[in-house]
């Protein structure tokens, strides 16, 4: 069993900055994949940002590519993700997850592991 523990929600302005990280403990060993997840009201939960732990590449949705940086530190116990330029479409509640499959780490319906969600307010 894995545990995800998320940090850092908040609110902040259009145009501001916010980072959110996610404790993680228990059997981390063969892990595919770490990352993030989003969802807003009436939306689907949508992959934004993961990390592949065989080789360590970082994949991103087109809709946080070049704003948001995803990082997970080499023990694998915090993974973080740095929020820039953050929108009124960022808006959401924000889950950390981990997958020990193989295959898209963006596929919510693969995940194995959910954090319980960090809350993300976007004010104009």
């Amino acid at each position: 069993q894995v545990q995800l523990v998320e940090s850092g929600g908040g609110s902040v302005q259009a145009g501001g900055s916010l980072r959110l990280s996610c404790e993680v403990s228990g059997n981390r060993d063969n892990l595919h994949c770490m990352g993030w997840f989003r969802q807003a009201p009436g939306q689907k939960r949508e992959g934004i940002a993961v990390v592949y732990l065989r080789g360590w590449n970082r994949h991103y949705d087109d809709s946080v590519k070049g704003r948001f940086t995803v990082s997970l530190n080499s023990a694998k116990t915090t993974l973080t993700l740095e929020m820039a330029s953050l929108k009124l479409a960022d808006a959401a509640m924000y889950y950390c997850a981990a997958r020990r499959s193989s295959g898209s780490c963006l596929n919510a319906d693969a995940i194995d592991y959910w954090g319980t969600g960090a809350q993300v307010t976007i004010s104009s």
